[in-house]
């Protein structure tokens, strides 16, 4: 069995993208997206980091963090972050004999997409990117539309104007599998 190897740069910036289990599970992360805030606030406050860009869609989601000086420690962010989220959702999804056995739950995948941002270019690739992405996938006409996401913040902050994406994807890339 291969062992996959994730970069860690301490004081890096990353892009992820993390899925639900099963893909299109009637909403469940934005019907509990208060249930995930309050993961990933629980999170920060034990193990700091910087939030530059989120959106979180109804089965997955896309962050861009960037993480403290002298700390790559990405990973365990993520497991308390599902863990909390996990805890907080009543056990309605069927898990295989193996989760079963773990103990696990079957609400996110176990594997996740990461990236380390390389430069400025990247950097601002990849935050349009998560602020796209509910245009991308037909749940909006405007970006502005969707609620759960870090644009708000970024047009409050000057960075984006409102109208910012109305209703073009254009060819923002990630860099994800298909």
């Amino acid at each position: 069995m291969s062992r996959y190897r994730r970069l860690r740069i301490p004081g890096g910036c990353y892009f992820f993208t993390v899925c639900l289990e099963r893909r299109g599970r009637e909403g469940l992360l934005v019907r509990r997206v208060d249930a995930l805030r309050e993961a990933v606030r629980a999170v920060r406050d034990a193990l700091l980091f910087h939030i530059d860009a989120w959106v979180v869609l109804p089965d997955h989601m896309h962050a861009v963090w960037t993480l403290p000086p002298g700390d790559g420690d990405y990973a365990e962010r993520w497991r308390l972050i599902k863990w909390r989220f996990s805890r907080a959702v009543p056990p309605v999804e069927p898990a295989s004999g193996a989760r079963r056995g773990r103990g696990e739950r079957a609400i996110w995948q176990r594997r996740y997409w990461e990236h380390a941002i390389r430069d400025d270019e990247d950097y601002a690739r990849h935050v349009d990117y998560v602020h796209v992405n509910p245009l991308k996938h037909g749940l909006v006409a405007c970006v502005a539309d969707w609620p759960h996401s870090s644009f708000h913040r970024c047009v409050e902050r000057g960075i984006y104007p409102a109208d910012w994406a109305a209703g073009d994807v254009g060819e923002l890339d990630a860099g994800e599998p298909a």
